[in-house]
């Protein structure tokens, strides 16, 4: 039986126009920072906790944009599908992993679109969104 997940991503965009790529322990998927809710959290504020505990960064509510939803397959669980709520930042600095991640990468997102290890909302919704925003 397939499971449902929700969940809360942010796409960080640096001062390059690069997107922040992250990895978790024991996962071979690289996808945006992020994750569930805990009981009674909006999206919203879901994003604003993981971000600070994934990466230490402190963001008000104005500074991230609501970017839509996506559903689709889960990255690192068979047999799930994702209900995702997408925000958008601004983020120029260094930044270490914390808690559940091990690998942080900034790439191009045109370059990013080459990899083999991306989650399917990355590959299928983030990346050509961004890609089509960044044309003439």
């Amino acid at each position: 039986m397939k499971k449902n997940l929700t969940i809360s991503a942010v796409c960080l965009i640096n001062n390059q126009g690069e997107i922040l790529l992250v990895r978790k322990r024991g996962t071979t998927k690289f996808m945006q920072p992020g994750g569930k809710p805990e009981f009674g959290e909006s999206p919203l504020q879901t994003v604003i906790r993981e971000i600070h505990e994934e990466l230490g960064i402190e963001f008000s509510p104005e500074e991230l944009k609501f970017n839509g939803e996506w559903i689709g397959p889960a990255a690192n669980e068979d047999e799930t599908s994702i209900h995702a709520s997408l925000f958008t930042a601004h983020f120029n600095g260094t930044l270490e992993p914390l808690a559940e991640l091990e690998e942080l990468l900034w790439i191009a997102p045109v370059e990013a679109m080459k990899r083999e290890d991306l989650a399917p909302l990355l590959r299928e919704y983030v990346l050509p969104e961004l890609i089509a925003r960044s044309q003439p």
